[in-house]
Formats: C-alpha cells, sequence, structure tokens
C-alpha cells in the first residue's frame, strides 16, 4: 500500500487489458515504460507535479509477458524527480530484460553516472513540456550532455509541436544521440505533410543523430479509441521515411491521461498500422531498441 494518496482525478491503469491480436516479433522491446513507487518504498519527490497511483516493476513485468514483449525500456518518472532509486530497482531485478533512461541533475557526479550505466541506464531525460516543468533546461542540458558522452548515453526529450521552432537550434546542438519522445506531440488536427510536422520531419531528415518514438496515440488522438486513426498517418509517415531511427512503447502506466485510460491491448494492435510489414515490424520493436539499448 502506498504511503501517499493519488491524485483525485488520477486515472489508474488498465486492470484487465484485452489480449492483443497482433503477435509482437521475438525479442521485441516495449521501449517507453515507466515505474512509479511503490510509494511507501520508493517515495514521490516532494517537487512533484503529480501523485500517482502505485505501478510496481513486477505489475509491469507481468504486463510485458501478457502483451507478448521481452524487455523494457524504462524512463524515470517525473513524480520521481532526480531519485532513481525506483528505476535502479527495476532494473537490478529484471535479470538484463530491461534498461533505464535517468533524470540527473547537474551536479551529478562521474561515480554517480557510473552507478546509473552499470544498473543499466543507457540515456538521460529532458523535459520541455511548459506546462510540466517550473523552467526549460537548458544551462543543464548542456552540462549534463558533457558528462554523459563519454558513456555512449543518449538524450531524450519531450516537447509539443508547436515549441519546437524555438527550440530547434538549441536540440540540434546537442553532442549525443537525441531521442524525441512521441514525434514531438504533433496537433493530428493539422496535414501530416503540413509545416508543423514539416519541421518534425526536417529536425530528423537533417540530423541522423535524431530518433523518434512513434508512441502515445492516446495521449495525441482527437477520435480516441480504440484505433486512434487519426494519429496512424503521423507516425506511419516516420516509420516508413526514418525506419532505422523509430522506437515504439506502451507509456504504462500512461502517466496523468485525463480522457480516458488506454487498454494496452488495443495500443498493441495499433503497431501493425504504423508499421505495416514484417520488416518494419521488427526494426521498431527488436532491432532498432536492441542497437540503441543493448549494444554493450
Amino acid at each position: 500500500m502506498s504511503a501517499f494518496t493519488m491524485d483525485a482525478d488520477w486515472l489508474h491503469w488498465h486492470q484487465n487489458p484485452s489480449k492483443p491480436k497482433f503477435q509482437p516479433p521475438a525479442g521485441a522491446v516495449d521501449a517507453h515504460c515507466h515505474v512509479f513507487g511503490p510509494g511507501d518504498q520508493f517515495p514521490f519527490a516532494p517537487e512533484r507535479k503529480y501523485t500517482p497511483c502505485d505501478a510496481s516493476k513486477d505489475q509491469l513485468w507481468e504486463l510485458r509477458d501478457f502483451l507478448g514483449f521481452t524487455r523494457n525500456v524504462i524512463v524515470q518518472a517525473t513524480c520521481h524527480g532526480a531519485d532513481n532509486r525506483a528505476l535502479v530497482d527495476a532494473l537490478q531485478h529484471s535479470g538484463g530484460m530491461a534498461r533505464g533512461v535517468a533524470t540527473v541533475k547537474r551536479t551529478v557526479t562521474e561515480q554517480e553516472l557510473q552507478e546509473l550505466h552499470d544498473a543499466g541506464v543507457r540515456g538521460v531525460r529532458f523535459n520541455f513540456v511548459k506546462r510540466l516543468v517550473d523552467a526549460l533546461p537548458f544551462d543543464a542540458l548542456g552540462e549534463i550532455a558533457a558528462k554523459i558522452q563519454p558513456l555512449g548515453w543518449h538524450i531524450v526529450i519531450y516537447f509539443e509541436a508547436t515549441e519546437l521552432t524555438e527550440l530547434f537550434d538549441f536540440f540540434t546542438s546537442l553532442p549525443t544521440m537525441v531521442v524525441v519522445d512521441h514525434m514531438g506531440r504533433p496537433d493530428v488536427s493539422k496535414p501530416v505533410d503540413g509545416p508543423e510536422f514539416g519541421l518534425f520531419l526536417k529536425l530528423l531528415e537533417e540530423h541522423p543523430n535524431f530518433w523518434s518514438k512513434v508512441s502515445c496515440p492516446e495521449r495525441l488522438s482527437q477520435q480516441g479509441l480504440p484505433s486512434y486513426a487519426d494519429v496512424i498517418p503521423f507516425a506511419r509517415k516516420v516509420v516508413e521515411s526514418f525506419p532505422d531511427r523509430v522506437l515504439w512503447g506502451t507509456d504504462w502506466p500512461h502517466p496523468n491521461m485525463k480522457s480516458h485510460m488506454p487498454d494496452d491491448g488495443h495500443l498493441v494492435d495499433v503497431i501493425p498500422h504504423i508499421a505495416t510489414t514484417t520488416e518494419l515490424q521488427h526494426k521498431l520493436l527488436v532491432d532498432n531498441p536492441m542497437r540503441l539499448y543493448w549494444a554493450d
């Protein structure tokens, strides 16, 4: 039982997801998911913007097996701030089947980074969604990028499409591999061949160190479940244009969802609509995440 009381409007993760019709290829990786607490063991950060329900590593492993995946990439949740203990605990109990993306402060030491690396961390995440952070982390990201580069880590960035114009030059100055969460949150009511999404495609086209997660249709869709059809043309465009630089993940346990709580089985069944051949599916779910997270 958590020592924290979740927010009154918090939507609990799906308790009975459907079995997906799509069978992921052997060795498939859920490359974007989280663990929350449990709060009585790994307290949530005092500066957090939300208080979630518990979502433990064991519950994540159970979902992974049920959906037909083999591995996970666990991304540090903002409710834990830069306290990566819940993340590290999950990695250390994964039997080598999970890697991590941490949150660190600019004061992080080489020894602390090495300890995270030994646990299985391979990247750091920075949030540029203004409604979720108190200040944009420009200076800290520059310093941290220099510290993680010798480890071969990458940077994960989270932003919204309307913010890309002002952030473009800063992002492209980063010295490491960069992974963009959820296609930069495009406005899917706008044309897939319009200027706003075109700028995101330009980012990937002109900068081969940039990758994209084609995840979270439940966050982007205006048409809604179960098919999230309005998101599919955007994700398919990215997968077909940059097949060697795309990743997919459930985003379990779906933090800060307000409209509905997605069925994770339905999310898996979106995959063959955005990666329409077995070759593209294997790149998306196996080859790419293995190259990025398990190369060493």
